[in-house]
């Protein structure tokens, strides 16, 4: 028990020297601090880095508000739907390699879609991009089946049995089953896992060494507890992370199963700001990258800006491969970000966006599980106005 305390405090020492170390800029985590104040989240950690350097890393507030345990850059954190460009760059590297094209129809590389049905009766046809768009209509997994799969390939007959939703390309629906099909697609392509596909192809050789779908026990030790804003008191509770991911027993999902920390996913973003290089290695071809950083919707509206309450802004955006692009900035979260910045969120607040004009990507680590629209909460807002205003101006 000695040790393990000792252990303990050697860890919060070298958090808390590295926390002292980073470069800051202004303004950021006086902007996080409020937000804490106003219980919005119990803490933060945000970086923003440039093609070539880091110029931000900064951690506010608590990990754990009943341990009094302080946020700290290497903090691990459930980013849920963050996984869905790295699903997308996945299939982008094969693509790089001749191995497939987003064009293909789906039933090439998983025969039991060729049966697959629209609405309508006719055959559905899909095709990858539309699986990673959110446009195939495919139907969700869900029940116990869907609970008790241990792989990807066991989920398969699940969307099958499900009715589809409409026809494909006619509109935009967010839909879970399509990018974890990508991510079997992957798989079948490779020959590989996609968690070990991922680890080798990626995680690896870009340095993000606590990215991953199965903490390990020390990992847990440093990961956050998420927080529900209590509607009566205004204060936050705790709630339990979801069961359905980081269990070994669970599959590799690509529409949300990844757990990773602030630093980590900056390198993912800074390769991508890098044109799909980073420290002398290619990971993504300069062709395969437009498909994640350039609309592959049309006139669609898409996106989680579509209703009155958050200002019908569906046409402001497109999708790309596993990625949302801001075709048009407005006000609210977007107000600084340039039209062509892309990345995505998650459902408990976690948001990553890379703005190429400006030429730099911003990263947002938050735990809370009821934010009305993760995507448009006021902490991502704050941080992403205080960074541009410290940013150096051309």
């Amino acid at each position: 028990m000695k040790l393990q305390r000792l252990l303990s405090g050697m860890t919060l020492a070298v958090s808390m020297s590295v926390i002292a170390q980073s470069p800051k800029l202004p303004g950021i985590g006086a902007a996080m601090d409020d937000m804490i104040s106003r219980n919005e989240v119990s803490g933060a950690v945000t970086v923003v880095v440039a093609k070539d350097r880091v110029l931000h890393v900064e951690a506010n507030g608590l990990a754990d508000i009943a341990a009094k345990r302080p946020m700290t850059p290497d903090t691990l954190f459930w980013i849920a739907s963050m996984t869905k460009p790295v699903t997308g760059v996945a299939i982008l590297m094969l693509q790089d390699e001749g191995k497939l094209h987003v064009s293909d129809p789906v039933a090439k590389y998983l025969p039991e879609f060729a049966g697959l049905k629209t609405p309508s009766g006719k055959s559905a046809n899909l095709t990858i991009s539309q699986i990673l768009t959110h446009t195939s209509g495919l139907g969700e997994a869900g029940g116990p089946k869907a609970q008790s799969a241990k792989t990807l390939a066991d989920l398969v007959p699940i969307w099958l049995a499900t009715p589809m939703q409409f026809e494909p390309g006619s509109k935009w629906q967010y839909c879970q089953s399509g990018i974890n099909a990508a991510g079997r697609i992957v798989e079948v392509v490779s020959g590989m896992s996609f968690d070990a596909f991922l680890q080798q192809r990626l995680f690896d050789p870009l340095g993000m060494k606590d990215t991953t779908f199965y903490p390990t026990e020390a990992q847990r030790a440093r990961w956050v507890t998420a927080y529900a804003k209590n509607k009566d008191t205004g204060m936050l509770d705790a709630v339990p992370p979801r069961p359905e991911f980081g269990p070994r027993d669970r599959p590799p999902q690509g529409n949300g199963g990844l757990y990773s920390t602030a630093p980590d996913y900056a390198r993912f973003c800074q390769m991508l700001l890098h044109g799909g290089t980073l420290d002398g290695r290619r990971y993504l071809g300069a062709e395969s990258l437009k498909f994640l950083n350039t609309s592959q919707t049309g006139a669609l509206p898409t996106g989680f800006f579509q209703n009155e309450t958050f200002g019908k802004r569906g046409a402001n955006y497109g999708w790309g491969i596993g990625t949302c692009v801001l075709k048009v900035p407005h006000d609210g979260v977007a107000e600084v970000l340039s039209a062509g910045t892309f990345g995505h969120g998650g459902a408990w607040g976690t948001q990553a966006w890379i703005d190429p004009v400006k030429g730099v990507a911003y990263v947002l680590m938050v735990q809370r599980a009821n934010f009305p629209n993760s995507d448009a909460s006021d902490v991502r807002r704050a941080f992403q106005k205080a960074a541009n205003q410290a940013l150096p101006k051309p």
